[in-house]
């Protein structure tokens, strides 16, 4: 019987077993793993035990890798069968600190079942959403799997970390010194959303990023604005004439050669996107404002998922006490991040910069940089056959097509994913935007644990054939 023979059945067996899989998912939610402090290291520890166990009970292999933080799981399970692709399953078990504990409306590591007021069901415990609910979403698909069939669908791996929440410090090097091991056909991740708790969602894109600060030297020393006032060159008026050079009235970034690599999104994404109906008013409504001050000829979810920018992120400089102090300041600093897309290379942007600001300074001023991110973008290609198989099962789930969208921010582990292991990543995720990850009172949709489950065994089938 080959999985997709079996996936009914699967598919019954999720349904059957749904209040043991919450209590398992429990259980795993009341270790206060907290990575970023070392007063939960022992916890951190017993969250990374509780997976290795979980998973040996399904027939993988499970082991505690050391690294120089929190242990990584690694758990390998299945056989190669029919050419089915052998893929590596990422996810983390740390959490986010509890902190202001006062707002949680009961104990965070105590987790419960709510209803909310349109009457949708949740999982409320820190870690719910991020990133252990979505990681046993794949683990209790694995488990109806091996109780239908004996076995897994395909061969995988399990790569369990303890420290995304704290920069996934360790990760990197661990992944680099065995990098032979993890050089498997595909990887999985389930640590993103949905676009809407009716459309599943597959991320394609994690945009790069640079950040750097600007220090601007002028007189030796701040200056009376009375005495020297008017003759004296100002270094906040100086970065400040730079920063608003870097955008013309479109709003497109004016840094020569900044859009190299930039390319264009194939019309159906395009149309798909634009068929998701998200409006300026929508969006940034909820922060108080309505006009998108990005490139005016783009979609509001273009411009903060596919497309680059140049954002200013701090401007210091002179006084900023209470009242008044009159001077001229003898520096000033800017803090600037560049987000980028397909294949912009991280050094060309940086060294760009560099020099559209040196060819703005003022002869008897000087001026220094530091960096301090330069990661490159991340682009999944539309023609994966992966893609396409990965969309077509969250469909057959969800009754809606499943959207392809870039995500704003970063995932660096998958950036390495590609650049170190050479291998494609899925990005399947059932998180929604008002599960208050990272905050008090963190929840998970239970139709997202449910259905997600779900997803995943329909997803191991069509990779399995």
């Amino acid at each position: 019987m080959t999985p997709s023979q079996a996936l009914p059945a699967v598919l019954d067996r999720i349904d059957a077993e749904l209040d043991n899989s919450l209590e398992r998912l429990f259980e795993f939610l009341r270790i206060e793993s907290i990575s970023t402090d070392p007063a939960y290291a022992g916890q951190c520890k017993a969250a990374a035990e509780y997976i290795a166990k979980d998973l040996a009970s399904i027939g993988f292999a499970p082991q505690l890798r050391p690294t120089g933080g929190h242990p990584v799981v690694i758990a390998t399970g299945g056989e190669k069968k029919n050419g089915a692709p052998h893929v590596l399953f990422y996810g983390h078990y740390d959490v986010q600190p509890v902190d202001p504990l006062d707002q949680w409306e009961t104990p965070p590591f105590s987790p419960r079942m709510a209803t909310l007021p349109d009457g949708r069901k949740i999982i409320v415990a820190r870690g719910a959403c991020d990133d252990k609910g979505q990681v046993m979403t794949f683990v209790e698909a694995c488990r109806a799997f091996k109780a239908v069939t004996g076995s897994l669908p395909l061969p995988i791996t399990m790569m369990i970390e303890g420290e995304e929440e704290c920069g996934s410090e360790h990760l990197f090097g661990f992944v680099k010194d065995n990098a032979e091991e993890f050089k498997l056909d595909l990887a999985l991740v389930c640590d993103t959303g949905m676009w809407n708790g009716e459309t599943p969602s597959v991320t394609t894109s994690l945009r790069g990023l640079v950040y750097e600060e600007v220090r601007l030297r002028a007189a030796d020393r701040d200056l009376h604005s009375g005495l020297f006032g008017g003759a004296a060159a100002n270094p906040i008026r100086v970065l400040a004439r730079i920063m608003a050079d870097m955008h013309d009235d479109n709003g497109r970034i004016t840094i020569p050669g900044f859009y190299d690599g930039v390319a264009e999104l194939p019309a159906d994404i395009k149309a798909d996107l634009a068929g998701l109906g998200l409006t300026a008013e929508q969006f940034l409504g909820q922060v108080g404002l309505k006009l998108p001050a990005g490139e005016k000829d783009r979609l509001v979810i273009e411009q903060t998922t596919t497309r680059p920018t140049a954002e200013f992120n701090g401007i210091f400089g002179g006084y900023t006490g209470e009242g008044a102090k009159t001077v001229i300041p003898g520096e000033a600093m800017v803090k600037v991040s560049f987000r980028l897309v397909g294949d912009q290379d991280p050094n060309k942007i940086r060294d760009a910069f560099h020099a559209f600001v040196r060819a703005r300074v003022p002869a008897d001023c000087s001026v220094s940089f530091k960096s301090y991110g330069n990661a490159p973008a991340l682009q999944l290609p539309f023609d994966n056959p992966s893609l396409g198989k990965a969309r077509t099962a969250l469909a057959e789930e969800w009754g809606k097509k499943a959207v392809t969208v870039g995500a704003g921010g970063s995932i660096p582990i998958v950036g390495d994913f590609k650049r170190v292991l050479n291998m494609d990543t899925i990005m399947v995720g059932f998180a929604l935007d008002d599960d208050r990850v990272h905050s008090p009172n963190e929840k998970f949709d239970l139709k997202s644990f449910h259905k997600g489950t779900r997803s995943w065994a329909r997803i191991l089938a069509a990779l399995a054939e």
